[in-house]
């Protein structure tokens, strides 16, 4: 309602994601049916739109003047700051935003990395808002790419030849006879 979507068309959204059942199938057998209450449809043209409006506060978090960005897409979400400073202030606001949406960070799965002239010196900690660190990386993956630490923005296609190489040594050649 924030954004003046129509009320007629927040109904029928409220209505296509309200009553939905599910039940888990593994092998040969089914758990007991359950009630889906929150998230999107997977694989529904719909979801990436409406997780993106739902989530779309923590874009907001972009200050072009200071040097913070955040790019997002899906449930990646990227911070960058133009100082080792800010890491810590960008992390707890997005975790606010979070928060009042109802998720949070996965510190598990989230990293630090310093790229720019200093980029081998070690930087102040950086941590969730119940204390759990994130570590300084060298290498991070974001959306399939991986940027690697260094005095200049760069990325290593280590991985994706690694996996091509891994994918054309498993084809079997076959060779036609005459």
């Amino acid at each position: 309602m924030k954004r003046l979507i129509p009320v007629v068309l927040l109904e029928v959204l409220e209505n296509w994601l309200s009553g939905r059942f599910a039940f888990v199938k593994w092998h040969d057998s089914h758990s007991s049916v359950f009630n889906i209450r929150f998230g999107v449809r997977q694989r529904s043209v719909l979801s990436p739109y409406l997780f993106s409006i739902y989530i779309d506060d923590v874009g907001k978090l972009c200050d072009f003047r200071n040097g913070s960005f955040v790019l997002l897409y899906a449930d990646d979400i990227l911070l960058i700051s133009s100082s080792v400073s800010e890491p810590h202030s960008l992390v707890t606001a997005c975790e606010k935003v979070l928060l009042a949406l109802d998720m949070s960070l996965n510190a598990g799965k989230s990293c630090c990395m310093r790229i720019w002239s200093r980029f081998d010196k070690p930087c102040a900690n950086v941590c969730t808002h119940d204390g759990r660190q994130l570590s300084w990386v060298k290498e991070l993956r974001y959306l399939g790419i991986f940027i690697v630490s260094s005095c200049n923005f760069k990325f290593s296609l280590d991985h994706a030849k690694r996996s091509f190489y891994r994918a054309a040594n498993s084809m079997a050649m076959v060779k036609s006879g005459e």
